[in-house]
């Protein structure tokens, strides 16, 4: 099922526990460890880097695949995917092979086959959407807009 509204997608967020993020980042820089971290350090779910490149994130142990966190932590809730859209095919496939229960393509991770088959497998589906951005949202961290200035005050105030 393709989940193309917000309450849908606040809906998998709140019943979701897992998160196995597929292309997470050691290096500060990249948005797939900016919404590593943000996703960890909310303390809402328990999220492990899938990233055969790397042994750990901020002390967080790497898994080389997703079969490998499976076997050792069970099917992933969410699996979070931060690959080209020309690799999701195979991610699809190892999330289905998991058990996992939904799939999530960030920003611009769009493949139609991919999508398709994810949906035909029963699997939640999520696309072109962040992962920490939706949930900040929902959380009360960003506005509508995407944005938190941190204002309380209807006023503007000069400096």
């Amino acid at each position: 099922m393709i989940l193309d509204s917000a309450a849908e997608r606040y809906a998998l967020l709140e019943r979701s526990k897992t998160i196995a993020m597929i292309g997470a980042s050691d290096k500060p820089l990249r948005p797939s460890y900016t919404v590593f971290s943000y996703l960890r350090v909310q303390g809402r779910y328990e999220v492990a880097p899938i990233n055969p490149t790397i042994k750990a994130i901020d002390g967080v142990k790497a898994y080389p695949s997703l079969a490998a966190y499976a076997a050792e932590n069970g099917a992933p809730d969410i699996v979070d995917v931060f690959r080209k859209s020309s690799e999701v095919l195979e991610v699809v496939k190892d999330a289905i092979a998991a058990g996992a229960k939904s799939v999530w393509f960030q920003y611009g991770v769009i493949n139609p086959e991919a999508i398709e088959m994810a949906d035909k497998a029963g699997l939640k589906v999520v696309v072109d959407r962040c992962l920490k951005v939706e949930s900040a949202r929902f959380n009360g961290g960003l506005a509508t807009s995407g944005l938190n200035s941190g204002t309380i005050s209807s006023r503007w105030n000069k400096l």
